[in-house]
């Protein structure tokens, strides 16, 4: 089998092709599930519509690779135009296929600077372990952070959200886990947090025909409340459950297969069901830019058909992952098609805090808190609070939130730190 050629390499010609106006050649480029999904006259009008901006390019600057630790190559490619630049970006796989393409601001093409502790937190209020979490042979590293002085302190677990994240859910140059696990560590609390099995065993999991939301999630999950249990510095009777995004919404049914659970921690966590989250984000960020909207239908279109097909009574194991939204096995839409967390959680005798960004547009105030907050109206022990000015990474901002938002190093909001630990601090079992 002939080897791949570079990531960068990959980038640069993609680059050539749209100069030269083969977009079809572009999506010829793409790993098999997304090809469906990448539409030449969509690439074009977004190409077009780029330069009409920034005018005619005059340079192509050097190749810039950034790995994410396991997975996909991240590359960047700086263009110079005759009213600007921008920047485009790769995610190359390593048998060579584009995972994603991206129109990204001219300062996107520096390098991500090395994330810096907020000032928030304290590292020398508490040490750091590497532990293994998890049964082989899907056993996972993660961090723990133990304060220093005398315990028992209590434990939070934390979840990260949809992807192949690592245990920081690194993204970009900001590692929102982190800032959460560091700040409340300064404030007293022990803190697990580990790589998702979809990160760190990335090509097992890519050749599983049955894997589930719960294989993505439990046995890790579970495993790390076991851990933060038996440890001789940590309350076994508090030990909580924090879950950002896909891990928000996750985490009612890690409560229900660990009853010990003290409480959990919703953060922005969806409710509505992904397959339409997936099209309902497609539609929104397709809304940020008017010139391009019509050209994303196709896009939309092909996405609403995938999401009719999980909600099919037709689903089958046997239908193919390429037929199905993000290409993930049918197996997996088979296991969250049906699953409500909200309503999960309203039969749930556990305390719960629920945050959520009030400018958040992939897990939204309308369609997603509405849902938490109706299934769980009225039920004691529920705390739910929104931040109007800040966006899905708990960070402020203003007017529509876009993934542009995500690449400056930025740090979770200290005013989720402190809502965060004082719940814990008081949550009593």
């Amino acid at each position: 089998m002939p080897m791949a050629a570079p990531p960068e390499q990959i980038t640069l010609t993609a680059l050539e092709l749209a100069q030269a106006g083969r977009f079809a050649e572009i999506r010829d480029l793409f790993v098999a599930a997304l090809r469906d999904l990448v539409v030449p006259e969509t690439l074009e009008t977004a190409w077009r519509a780029e330069l009409g901006t920034q005018g005619p390019i005059t340079a192509i600057g050097a190749a810039l690779s950034e790995p994410t630790g396991v997975g996909p190559v991240v590359v960047k490619v700086p263009v110079t135009c005759e009213r600007g630049g921008f920047t485009l970006i790769a995610q190359v796989n390593e048998d060579g296929q584009l995972g994603g393409l991206q129109l990204a601001p001219a300062g996107a093409a520096e390098p991500t600077a090395p994330w810096e502790p907020p000032g928030y937190a304290d590292p020398g209020r508490f040490d750091e372990y590497e532990i293994t979490v998890g049964p082989a042979p899907l056993a996972v590293p993660g961090t723990l952070s133990i304060p220093h002085g005398a315990g028992p302190w209590p434990g939070v677990v934390l979840l990260a959200g949809s992807g192949a994240l690592d245990r920081d859910e690194t993204i970009g140059a900001n590692k929102p886990l982190k800032d959460i696990a560091w700040g409340l560590a300064s404030r007293g609390a022990a803190v697990l947090r580990f790589d998702k099995v979809t990160h760190a065993h990335a090509a097992t999991i890519k050749d599983a025909r049955q894997f589930t939301l719960s294989d993505e999630y439990l046995p890790q999950a579970t495993a790390a409340i076991a851990l933060l249990q038996g440890h001789e510095e940590v309350d076994a009777r508090r030990v909580f459950v924090l879950g950002h995004s896909l891990g928000g919404t996750v985490a009612p049914r890690v409560a229900e297969a660990d009853g010990s659970v003290a409480g959990l921690i919703v953060m922005a966590g969806g409710a509505q069901p992904l397959h339409w989250v997936i099209v309902r984000q497609t539609r929104y960020l397709a809304s940020l830019r008017p010139e391009t909207a019509t050209a994303s239908q196709p896009v939309i279109d092909a996405l609403t058909a995938m999401a009719e097909r999980v909600d099919s009574p037709d689903l089958s194991p046997a239908t193919p992952a390429s037929e199905l939204p993000l290409g993930a096995p049918a197996s997996y839409w088979l296991d969250i098609r049906d699953y409500d967390p909200a309503a999960l959680a309203a039969t749930l005798d556990t305390p719960m805090l629920i945050l959520q960004g009030g400018r958040d547009y992939q897990a939204n105030v309308n369609d997603d808190l509405a849902r938490w907050r109706a299934a769980l109206h009225g039920r004691p022990g529920v705390t739910i609070k929104v931040y109007p000015a800040f966006n899905h990474l708990f960070v402020a901002g203003s007017g529509p939130s876009s993934p542009a938002e995500y690449e400056p190093a930025q740090h979770v909001d200290q005013a989720v730190i402190d809502d965060i630990a004082k719940w814990v601090g008081h949550m009593r079992r």
